[in-house]
C-alpha cells in the first residue's frame, strides 16, 4: 500500500475526522441492531435531531423514491425501510456541503439515484428503494475526497481537462486509489449494508461484485444514462460504456434500454425542479 493511498485510507477510516452525527446515529445503529427496537423508537431518535429530520423527509420526497405523502420519520421508515433512512441520515450532513459547493455533483448523485429507481421498478428487481439510495450515494467518495484533500482534488480535476480523460484514471495517478474505493472506505466506517456498499465501491467495475451484482450493475446503468444525458456534472464529460456483464445481469435488450432513455430523461427534469428547491432552502 502506499503513502498517500494509506494515509488517505486513516483519514476516512477514522469517523472523528468526518461531518458526520454520532450520536444520533449510534443511537439508532443500537435499536436497528435490537429485533425488539421499534420503528416508533428509531424515528424518535431520528426526529430529535430537526435539521436531520427535516433533510431524510426532502429527501424521502424526491423523485428519487416518488412517495410524495411522506410525512413524518416513522412513515418514512416504513416505506423505505430502516437502512435507507440509516443511510439517508448517514449521508445528510455530507449532502450539505454537496449542495453548496458542488451543485453539479449534487445533480448528478439525484439524477442517478432515480434512474436507478426507474431501472429497479423497469426491471422488477427486488428492494428498489435500496437501488435507489445506492445511486444516490454512488459517487459519495469524490464528496469526501473534495473535504480531505481539496488540493488534490485541483489536480485531479486540471488532470481531467488537460487529457481528456476519465476522473478515476486522475484520481488513481494523483492520490493512488479512486472515488469508489474512498466510498467504500467511507460505507465501511459507517457501518453501511453491504447491499448499499458494495454498489458504492463496485459501479465502475460491475465485475467485481460479488453479492449484490444486480443491485451494483443497476447503479452502473444508471451511472451511464445520466452522464449520457448530460445531466449534473461527475467530474469528467466522458461518457463510460455499459459494461457487458451489467447488461446480461439485468437481462436488457435495445427496446428496453430504449424505454429505459426516453423515462430517465422525462423524470430528470423533475429532479432539476427538485434540485432548485433544495437549493433555495
Amino acid at each position: 500500500m502506499t503513502d498517500k493511498r494509506s494515509d488517505l485510507k486513516k483519514i476516512i477510516m477514522d469517523t472523528k475526522t468526518l461531518p458526520t452525527l454520532p450520536g444520533v446515529i449510534h443511537k439508532l445503529n443500537t435499536l436497528s441492531d435490537n429485533d425488539k427496537s421499534s420503528v416508533q423508537e428509531m424515528a424518535k431518535i431520528v426526529s430529535s435531531d430537526q435539521v436531520l429530520s427535516a433533510r431524510i423527509l426532502r429527501l424521502a420526497n424526491s423523485p428519487s423514491y416518488g412517495f410524495y405523502r411522506v410525512s413524518t420519520i416513522s412513515n418514512a421508515m416504513i416505506l423505505l425501510g430502516v437502512n435507507v433512512v440509516k443511510s439517508l441520515a448517514l449521508s445528510s450532513s455530507i449532502f450539505a456541503i454537496m449542495e453548496k459547493e458542488s451543485v453539479g455533483l449534487w445533480e448528478h448523485s439525484l439524477g442517478v439515484g432515480v434512474a436507478a429507481n426507474l431501472i429497479a421498478k423497469k426491471l422488477s428487481l427486488p428492494e428498489c428503494e435500496e437501488i435507489a439510495t445506492a445511486g444516490l450515494l454512488h459517487d459519495i467518495g469524490k464528496v469526501i475526497i473534495s473535504l480531505k484533500c481539496s488540493e488534490a482534488e485541483k489536480d485531479i480535476l486540471k488532470l481531467v481537462r488537460e487529457r481528456h480523460i476519465y476522473i478515476m484514471e486522475a484520481e488513481k495517478e494523483i492520490i493512488e486509489t479512486d472515488h469508489a474505493e474512498v466510498g467504500c472506505w467511507l460505507s465501511k466506517s459507517w457501518f453501511l449494508p453491504d447491499k448499499l456498499s458494495e454498489p458504492i465501491a463496485s459501479h465502475h467495475d460491475v465485475g467485481t461484485s460479488v453479492n449484490h451484482r444486480i443491485k451494483t450493475a443497476a447503479v452502473h446503468m444508471a451511472d451511464v444514462l445520466v452522464k449520457a444525458s448530460g445531466f449534473g456534472n461527475s467530474g469528467d464529460c466522458l461518457v463510460p460504456p455499459i459494461q457487458e456483464i451489467a447488461w446480461d445481469t439485468l437481462k436488457l435488450n435495445e427496446h428496453l434500454l430504449t424505454e429505459l432513455v426516453d423515462e430517465i430523461e422525462d423524470k430528470l427534469v423533475e429532479v432539476k425542479n427538485f434540485s432548485l428547491e433544495m437549493m433555495s432552502v
